[in-house]
């Protein structure tokens, strides 16, 4: 037994080793720069910082759109992948090829994606000619706070097919009778889901849950390739400060700013444990 555990140590060494390296180590080692005055002398200046970020214009405007747009794609995704997930098991095997359209989003490059987007809402592309064709103006998707829409709708289109995936694996844990039962009781298909599917699968569905809001905190690479480092203030995000930040080489404010993040989602994603857990225990 022991002898396996040892093997196994060794074969997660590598990849122990990468993760000490670029991940736990630059992040404990960041503090130092969050506490310091960023001068040669590179003074001690205690939560100035962080006193000093609360404070800034910016910093507060990205904060806001980033959490404004992770409400909103995250529990939209988790809902479309939950219901997309119900619907190609209910036809399952003939789901197999929707599945894997599904798919091709969240495989693409994220630059052949973002290509794509760019066109479709260009100020002369598709979208606007068909709004143009129903009698309504042309939009400025691109350049105004329009360009949440866009953004939105990419996020979804990209992970719909991953997390749909994870909640077909879990659906197959639940077994056909319990549907079949709850159709002859005249239960709908909204019922079925989330009063017979749910409850089975919820661990898997915290598991979505939280891989969506990690990936909508991420929206920033989207927005920045088409709008830039300094967006519509709409799509300002809490990563366009921080890489201006970084720009200016103003490391403090920097790591400032990563921290009290950190200390904002480790919250988000405790309240989400606790309702996960809660739900779990009533479900039982």
């Amino acid at each position: 037994m022991f002898r396996k555990k040892g093997s196994l140590l060794l074969f997660l060494l590598p990849g122990l080793t990468l993760l000490m390296l670029f991940q736990v180590i630059p992040f404990f080692g960041g503090i130092r720069y969050s506490v310091t005055d960023g001068t040669k002398a590179n003074g001690f200046v205690g939560l100035a910082n962080f006193a000093a970020l609360w404070q800034n214009r910016m910093y507060l405007l990205g904060l806001k759109n980033t959490m404004e747009l992770s409400v909103i794609c995250a529990p939209l995704l988790w809902v479309l992948s939950f219901l997309f997930a119900l619907i190609l098991q209910s036809i399952r095997p003939r789901g197999g090829l929707f599945r894997s359209v599904a798919l091709m989003p969240y495989l693409a490059p994220s630059s052949a994606m973002l290509l794509i987007w760019l066109v479709v809402f260009d100020y002369g592309g598709p979208v606007n000619r068909v709004l143009q064709a129903l009698g309504t103006e042309k939009v400025l998707w691109l350049e105004s706070e329009a360009l949440r829409f866009p953004i939105i709708l990419m996020f979804v289109w990209k992970n719909l097919g991953f997390c749909t995936v994870i909640f077909l694996a879990a659906l197959q844990t639940v077994p056909q009778s319990l549907y079949e039962y709850a159709a002859l009781e005249g239960a709908g298909f909204l019922t079925r889901a989330f009063k017979v599917a749910l409850p089975h699968i919820l661990p898997t569905a915290f598991l979505v849950l939280v891989l969506a809001w990690i990936n909508a905190f991420r929206i920033f690479k989207e927005v920045y390739v088409i709008a830039g480092s300094y967006p519509d203030p709409s799509v300002y995000t809490l990563q366009h400060y921080m890489n201006n930040m970084f720009s200016r080489l103003d490391y403090q404010m920097v790591t400032a700013a990563a921290y009290s993040f950190a200390v904002i989602v480790m919250a988000i994603f405790g309240a989400l444990f606790i309702l996960q857990r809660k739900a779990t225990a009533s479900a039982q």
